[in-house]
């Protein structure tokens, strides 16, 4: 449940709550119910005999086993129901189709219920829903960025250590085309040298040629 619907396993409880996501057959139709149908989920058919006999509905199905049901009198279980409900509608819409899980929401979800349920009793008047979610999303947003100041640390290691090994690969390429020229480079003038040379030879030779021609013609 920790890693399908925290915020509803910490708001609810997670029997509750596995309870409610298996009886609509997973949470995204668990999302996609109203809070009047989470409300009386588990008691379809009793329902459905009280439109049938017009009796009296019931006010609660799975959600009677929270401990908010149990904790609030017998006058006010219906409305705590009807407010259980409604909080339990949003915190799986929240762990349907957000990005990332976290408990913030269902942290202050729950406590939004207990506030309730002390209104019932005591009357201390709640907070107001909008500052509650303000709270937990500037609470949320602030936990987002603690991983990302903690996170970027190690890739620009990473990309250190990268580039150091792509400057030496380069230094290593770059030193061995050196080599290489200056291979060739020697290789070159070794030839040029070794054609100078016969090409002196051959001189010497004509040379020699000429002069043993022009002396057997004196004679």
């Amino acid at each position: 449940m920790s890693d399908i619907a925290p915020n509803l396993a910490s708001l609810i409880g997670e029997v509750v709550g596995a309870q409610l996501i298996s009886h609509a057959s997973g949470l995204t139709n668990l999302a996609k119910c109203p809070s009047s149908t989470l409300q009386i989920l588990g008691m379809e058919k009793a329902l459905f005999r009280a439109l049938k006999t017009r009796g009296n509905r019931p006010k609660y199905g799975l959600i009677f086993h929270s401990s908010f049901i149990g904790r609030a009198s017998a006058r006010n279980k219906g409305r705590m129901a009807r407010h259980l409900a409604n909080k339990c509608s949003i915190a799986s819409r929240i762990d349907c189709f957000a990005e990332r899980g976290t408990t913030v929401f269902g942290e202050k979800l729950r406590e939004q219920v207990a506030e309730r349920l002390d209104f019932y009793d005591k009357g201390v008047a709640p907070r107001k829903n909008i500052d509650v979610m303000k709270s937990a999303i500037e609470s949320t947003q602030g936990k987002d960025t603690e991983m990302e100041e903690a996170q970027p640390i190690e890739p620009s290691v990473k990309k250190s250590k990268k580039k150091k090994s792509k400057a030496t690969e380069d230094d290593d390429a770059m030193a061995e085309d050196k080599q290489a020229a200056a291979t060739n480079g020697d290789a070159s003038d070794d030839a040029n040298s070794e054609k100078k040379k016969k090409k002196e030879k051959r001189k010497l030779e004509n040379e020699q040629g000429q002069k043993k021609k022009s002396k057997s013609k004196d004679d």
